[in-house]
């Protein structure tokens, strides 16, 4: 999610289509989502002198799949965004909103249902609150 909430922004002024960004955007989160699993496989190898094997990269990239399961809501913005004719300034900024939104919103989540504090959930929404504003920062810097 934080991943997609940034590229969105970044590329606005790159790829002028929707297809385009969308393109651009899955293509990306998919070569992070690999070498996020494929480090993890690596470490582990280097650790264990195990060699390589595509049912150990399966396994990691199902256990990492969640990186793709929450780039999904900014995604989904912008391509609903899309579908209902909106300017791609306008389906950008929702993308963005609704990554940070939802950053906030898995915080507080997770803090409750980990039965936090009402004092660790100030700072689990304030974890959720400065990566959206990097978020918003990011996509400041690239207008």
């Amino acid at each position: 999610m934080i991943l997609v909430g940034a590229l969105i922004p970044a590329e606005s002024g790159v790829h002028d289509g929707y297809l385009d960004k969308v393109g651009s955007t899955m293509l990306a989160l998919a070569i992070y989502w690999l070498a996020h699993s494929y480090a993890t496989v690596l470490g582990r190898r280097i650790a264990t002198r195990e060699r390589l094997s595509l049912g150990a990269l399966s396994r990691a990239m199902a256990h990492d799949w969640g990186i793709v399961r929450g780039a999904c809501i900014p995604l989904l913005t912008l391509v609903v965004c899309w579908i209902a004719g909106a300017s791609q300034t306008t389906a950008v900024n929702a993308a963005v909103w609704a990554a940070v939104a939802t950053l906030i919103a898995f915080e507080l989540l997770a803090g409750l249902r980990a039965g936090s504090t009402p004092r660790e959930l100030v700072l689990e929404g304030s974890v959720g609150i400065a990566m959206g504003m990097a978020i918003l920062a990011l996509k400041s810097l690239a207008h």
